[in-house]
């Protein structure tokens, strides 16, 4: 994810201090990870660097004075480009579990043990998602439901390499 053009985006609606900026990400997109304060500070020192915000104000409180940024002509642009750019599909030939796979058998080790553990491990982390979308606004209903369907993708894959595990096996031998 673009923090900068998530941040950009934003501030669309209108001008907001960095605490705020910082909130309403973690409502929207922080369900898993909150947007640390300084994440926040750093990108919007280099949005106003690059003219992408500008300060509107700054108020002096109990504690450091609060910047309030807003979005300049520079920075809608940039989020309509971001926006407009369909992101890459990532086709995964670099897969983790995959490489486990193949070493459990050139090492002799059990793969089926690996994929059945790993099935168990989709099969928990379904279940999670599924409960966290009970009672939920829509918004984290979706990225639940995102979520899930790459962990049913996955498990596909799973079932898929048990089966022809043995030609695999054979496959991986000959090399």
């Amino acid at each position: 994810m673009s923090i900068g053009h998530t941040l950009l985006g934003l501030l669309e609606s209108g001008p907001r201090h960095g605490y705020d900026l910082k909130r309403t990400f973690d409502v929207h997109f922080g369900h898993d990870r909150r947007l640390p304060y300084g994440q926040v500070y750093a990108t919007m020192s280099r949005l106003l660097r690059n003219g992408r915000v500008e300060l509107d104000g700054v108020e002096a409180s109990g504690g450091p004075d609060r910047k309030r940024y807003a979005v300049t002509e520079a920075g809608i642009t940039e989020v309509g480009q971001w926006l407009a750019q369909p992101e890459k599909p990532d086709p995964y030939l670099q897969s983790v579990l995959y490489t486990k796979v193949v070493i459990a058998l050139l090492t002799d080790r059990g793969a089926a043990e690996v994929l059945d553990t790993q099935r168990h491990e989709h099969l928990r982390m379904m279940r999670v998602l599924t409960d966290r979308k009970r009672g939920v606004e829509l918004t984290h209903q979706l990225i639940c439901d995102h979520a899930l369907f790459h962990l049913e993708a996955d498990l596909r894959w799973l079932e898929l390499t048990a089966a022809r595990l043995d030609a695999l096996a054979r496959a991986v031998a000959a090399d």
